[in-house]
């Protein structure tokens, strides 16, 4: 915490001191989101990529000064800055191992699009499997800091499942709302971390509501995405870690799926934190992938405005299924900033897009994380890409979230009796796989 300096409302500009407010701008109510702001000239005179080179912690807390959480905490919790016993490993909690997460190089993906080079970014390595452990992990932490006995969230999944593991890590308790059409896998993982979780027989939009009351009337600890600042804060470590991975080379382009914005927020904010400290000197441009049925965002972007209009939002992508985008407008600035775009596919083409993914990257993501990639994929087809672009797509979330997706995706497996004779006649009836499928020799 000793480099933030303020906490700035998107809507008046007023500034707060870190503890002077926990949520939103007392003047702009729910709509005032708030910027964490750092001092950045005195933390580059003190903090350089040569001191991240010899740093043997590769998880997010490996950014610590770039992170508005105290250095006491970060030694109790995470056990960042405290020696290990005897020379051993620390590894005080899950909290200590979210992010750090692989860079993939997909060369057959760049030749197919006829792009230079391809990147996947897989953040569904992350301890619960998906990217929103790192907003949870930081948001856990400040709880902590707080005091806080309980924290909560509205989720359509990912983002409980982060916190519920998060706390049962460091022992408070966590209450959860979902809507009840959240995939068994993800509210299976609710469950057994031990959160108190709430099927709302709505949508998450209303769930995000019934939180955010919830709350106010108990005095719990809010995680709410495009609520509490800090979620941008812990998303954002993705950006450092991909600008980290390429040697500080800056990607042309990096494809996020978008549903409240926050995601999308956050990685615009790290790769501008980075450009700040004088670490890169230039910005990506950042394209949003909405699915067809919850593209709230698209819409705005279409129109050239921040007014942004509700939608009763319906995907097969239930991560991004929001029809309220909370952190919409931090969204949008971020993307126009950038000079990039926001598109949007349909759910075919998400759904497309899982096993295309696996089969050319080796990387199973679920529906929301496909969107990225699906979106790539389109914009490729339309010939909206130049051949010497470097491309980023950041995978935020693994296709074990929802497996009965990925089953629809790619059908059912083939039945054959036990003999040989059984396998023939199914190979005989096996079309032919596609090209570009199986194993590629190296020289």
């Amino acid at each position: 915490m000793q480099y933030v300096t303020t906490l700035r409302c998107i809507v008046c500009g007023g500034e707060f001191a870190a503890h002077e407010v926990d949520y939103v701008c007392p003047c702009a109510g729910d709509e005032g989101l708030l910027n964490v702001s750092f001092d950045y000239p005195r933390l580059a005179a003190v903090w350089d990529r040569d001191d991240l080179a010899v740093d043997g912690d590769h998880s997010m807390w490996r950014y610590a000064p770039l992170l508005p959480v105290s250095a006491d905490t970060l030694a109790r919790v995470v056990g960042r800055g405290v020696a290990a016993p005897r020379g051993l490993p620390r590894y005080a909690s899950p909290l200590a191992q979210v992010g750090g997460t692989p860079l993939y190089d997909a060369p057959r993906v760049a030749a197919k699009l006829g792009l230079r080079q391809v990147w996947i970014k897989d953040d569904g390595r992350n301890p619960t499997a998906s990217l929103k452990d790192r907003a949870s992990a930081l948001v856990t932490l400040k709880a902590v800091e707080r005091g806080a006995e309980v924290v909560t969230t509205a989720s359509s999944g990912n983002a409980a499942a982060a916190l519920a593991a998060m706390a049962a890590s460091v022992g408070v308790r966590a209450v959860i709302f979902v809507p009840q059409t959240a995939p068994p896998a993800k509210i299976a993982q609710l469950l057994t971390y031990g959160a108190e979780v709430y099927l709302v027989q709505g949508t998450y939009d209303e769930a995000f509501d019934l939180c955010l009351a919830a709350s106010r009337e108990y005095g719990w600890y809010c995680r709410n995405t495009g609520y509490n600042p800090y979620t941008v804060e812990g998303k954002k470590t993705v950006s450092f870690e991909i600008c980290e991975q390429l040697g500080w080379q800056v990607p042309d382009r990096v494809f996020v799926s978008v549903g409240d914005g926050c995601i999308i927020d956050g990685v615009w904010k790290g790769f501008k934190d980075m450009r700040a400290l004088g670490w890169i000197d230039m910005l990506p441009k950042l394209v949003g992938v909405q699915a067809a049925g919850s593209d709230p965002l698209v819409t705005a972007w279409e129109r050239g405005t921040e007014t942004i209009v509700p939608i009763a939002a319906q995907t097969i992508a239930d991560s991004i299924c929001v029809g309220i985008p909370r952190d919409g407008v931090k969204a949008l600035r971020g993307v126009r900033e950038s000079g990039g775009q926001f598109i949007r596919v349909s759910d075919e083409a998400i759904l497309a897009a899982i096993p295309r993914l696996a089969q050319e990257a080796g990387v199973f993501v679920e529906p929301a994380a496909s969107t990225a990639y699906a979106g790539l994929l389109a914009m490729a087809d339309a010939g909206q890409l130049d051949a010497d672009e470097t491309v980023v797509v950041i995978a935020t979330g693994n296709g074990l979230k929802d497996v009965s997706a990925a089953m629809r995706a790619v059908g059912a497996a083939t039945k054959i009796e036990p003999t040989l004779a059984g396998l023939a006649a199914a190979l005989a009836e096996k079309p032919a796989r596609p090209a570009g499928i199986g194993i590629t020799t190296v020289a």
